[in-house]
């Protein structure tokens, strides 16, 4: 019998958390609902709850597998260890873009992957606001709303649109990065990892550069892109896996314009 989970169990188990733990509280948290992390970075007791459901519910579908949360991981660093281990476990990121969903903007997101010994075989991002989520299991493509997913055509610098980290940069390259990158279409960010992956794959942006590789921000996102034909790596050209620490991912439509946004930027 495959370890892999039944995907339409993992949909449901995340649409009863964003209905039950996510969408009630949308532009109605309290302020004392809303806490600073030690890193700077905002939580809210819809993370907090979501990530308690999703830790409970996701490991009935698969017998001894473990769960990462971005939460657990914030008050316990050692919790990450697991996405090195052998067998099954789930990543779990129960609203990214907090910061915006504190704010009252529709941009965030549910994002869970499912890793084989630290290997992403499956992922799923559902947005709680349209009720759609995309799915990808390893070699079987992306799905968003029914329909399959498919990155973008290759395009010339001119002509990219794309979001762009500039504190991967040393402070003092930052400054002339950010006159080089006038030359993209245009340069945006939804300050949620998951709408940026779901723009690549949906063809909608060229490219995604983002300093820090926390895992539930990005798992399950180079999964669905890469299911769509997309591509990403690390900055120093090597594979991405959910256990890196190291800063630097890029992600774009193919490896030639990986190339070229890579060159382009450190002519800065």
């Amino acid at each position: 019998m495959s370890i892999l989970p039944d995907s339409d169990k993992v949909v449901a188990i995340i649409r009863e958390t964003a209905e039950r733990d996510i969408i009630p509280r949308f532009r109605r948290l309290q302020r004392h609902e809303v806490m600073e992390k030690d890193a700077g970075g905002l939580v809210t007791i819809a993370d907090i709850e979501a990530e308690h459901r999703l830790s409970r519910r996701l490991p009935e579908l698969v017998p001894n597998s473990q769960v990462v949360g971005e939460e657990a991981v914030a008050n316990d660093p050692a919790i990450l260890d697991r996405l090195s281990a052998s067998g099954p476990a789930w990543l779990v990121d129960p609203v990214d873009g907090t910061g915006n969903f504190a704010a009252g903007s529709p941009v965030f997101a549910i994002i869970v992957c499912f890793l084989v010994d630290g290997r992403s075989r499956a992922g799923w991002i559902h947005d709680p606001i349209s009720g759609n989520t995309a799915s990808a299991y390893e070699g079987e493509g992306a799905w968003y709303a029914g329909e399959r997913l498919s990155a973008g055509p290759p395009a010339s610098i001119d002509a990219m649109i794309g979001s762009l980290n500039y504190s991967y940069y040393p402070h003092e390259m930052r400054e002339a990065v950010r006159r080089r990158a006038r030359a993209f279409r245009e340069v945006r960010s939804y300050r949620c990892a998951a709408h940026d992956y779901l723009s690549l794959a949906r063809g909608e942006k060229h490219f995604s550069l983002y300093r820090r590789l926390w895992p539930w921000d990005h798992a399950a996102g180079v999964l669905l892109l890469r299911e769509a034909g997309g591509y990403t790596a690390r900055l120093d050209g090597n594979a991405y896996r959910a256990a890196d620490r190291v800063q630097g991912l890029l992600s774009t439509t193919d490896p030639e314009s990986w190339d070229a946004i890579k060159n382009f930027l450190r002519t800065a």
